[in-house]
């Protein structure tokens, strides 16, 4: 794969389930089901409660209780030798949050698996089931929901790192990353035909790591 530089974020809830399905994996990937109060400010006091699937891998749990896409699996301890792995299904061609949330003690650069250190090798397996080929594809790292994630809060792809060559997709040939004024990862010259999986492969740092935090995924589709 040649991989090479080119030069607000909406809340869906979640869509019917899919006849189409893959990637169910047993074992540690299966999911930890817990009860997820949501606060709603609108009118009054916190109200809606129910329960949320939060799949645990290494140091983290992952969830896909913003809604539009479903996780259908987890795996990994976030090293470079055993990446955060993300099995996922989008069921529409509009952008989705990924919920990241810390299970173990913070402490930054710590070598072992002990503690969340910032240091999370990821890879995201994606099912395009929307219906709609895909040509480029955006990620786009936020510490508070809806909220651009700014060069100077520590949360990045990897922005200290120049020349990464770690940064791969299987359908996407180049790639190009921005920190101001959101940290973002654009994927482009490729496409991804419905009913296809796709991967992608990078590094996310975080030098003042948070307790929660969120990774928007935004497919393009060709304009009409």
């Amino acid at each position: 794969m040649l991989i090479g530089h080119s030069g607000g974020m909406r809340t869906f809830g979640r869509q019917g389930l899919s006849s189409t399905r893959f990637w169910r994996l047993p074992g540690h990937a299966g999911s930890l089901t817990v009860s997820i109060f949501l606060l709603t400010a609108a009118n009054g006091p916190s109200s809606v409660a129910g329960e949320q699937k939060l799949w645990p891998a290494g140091a983290y749990t992952f969830s896909d209780e913003l809604g539009g896409f479903e996780i259908t699996g987890v795996s990994g301890t976030g090293t470079q030798a055993d990446p955060l792995v993300i099995f996922e299904e989008f069921q529409s061609a509009t952008p989705v949050t990924l919920t990241i949330r810390t299970t173990r003690p913070i402490r930054p650069f710590d070598p072992s698996n002990d503690y969340a250190n910032g240091v999370m090798h990821m890879r995201i397996e994606t099912l395009n089931n929307s219906g709609h080929p895909w040509i480029e594809f955006e990620f786009e790292l936020q510490e508070i929901l809806d909220r651009a994630s700014v060069f100077g809060d520590g949360l990045s792809f990897d922005q200290r790192n120049k020349s990464p060559d770690n940064i791969v997709s299987s359908k996407f040939a180049k790639f190009d990353r921005g920190f101001e004024p959101y940290d973002r990862l654009l994927f482009t010259t490729g496409q991804v035909d419905p009913l296809t999986p796709v991967s992608f492969q990078f590094l996310i740092t975080d030098y003042t790591p948070r307790w929660t935090f969120y990774l928007v995924q935004d497919p393009r589709i060709p304009s009409t």
